[in-house]
């Protein structure tokens, strides 16, 4: 299996594929019951449902640091991190969910169009090279999954 097929599925399963370690992401969040969406485990603390369009940025800004030319778009003034409170609905989160998915295909996709040697080159406008930039991006959707089943235990 080459780097770029390792990344892919390393991806994948910290995402939404079937791995040894527990929940994805994507699982976690299909888990999450309505009345914890919106819970902060204390205040000025992100609930799982800002966590979940946080993961969604995060995909966004890997996305346009290995496509910068493409013109992707969030879709949502701000940053980081974006306010979800009341009143939400189950159309709100479905769509924020929709997002998010569709944010994870379109990098599995750009990941898929690297060759092996551009993994090891620095990513337009960045230091971080294609390669830390997809693991990285792993990484974060796993703390995150594991941030939100504490809050769900925490809340109860």
């Amino acid at each position: 299996m080459e780097a770029v097929e390792v990344l892919i599925e390393t991806l994948e399963r910290a995402y939404r594929k079937k791995s040894w370690h527990g929940t994805n992401l994507r699982g976690t969040l299909r888990a999450l019951p309505p009345e914890t969406r919106l819970w902060r485990p204390g205040p000025e603390r992100p609930n799982p449902w800002e966590l979940a369009t946080h993961a969604a940025y995060w995909k966004y800004i890997a996305l346009k640091a290995l496509e910068p030319e493409a013109g992707h778009a969030f879709g949502e003034r701000g940053s980081n991190f974006f306010l979800r409170e009341g009143p939400l609905g189950e159309a709100d989160w479905k769509a924020d969910l929709l997002r998010l998915d569709a944010f994870h295909t379109q990098l599995i996709a750009a990941a898929g169009r690297l060759r092996p040697q551009d993994l090891t080159l620095p990513t337009p406008g960045r230091r971080d090279t294609a390669f830390t930039l997809l693991a990285g991006v792993a990484a974060h959707d796993l703390h995150h999954a594991g941030q939100i089943q504490l809050i769900r235990r925490l809340k109860g």
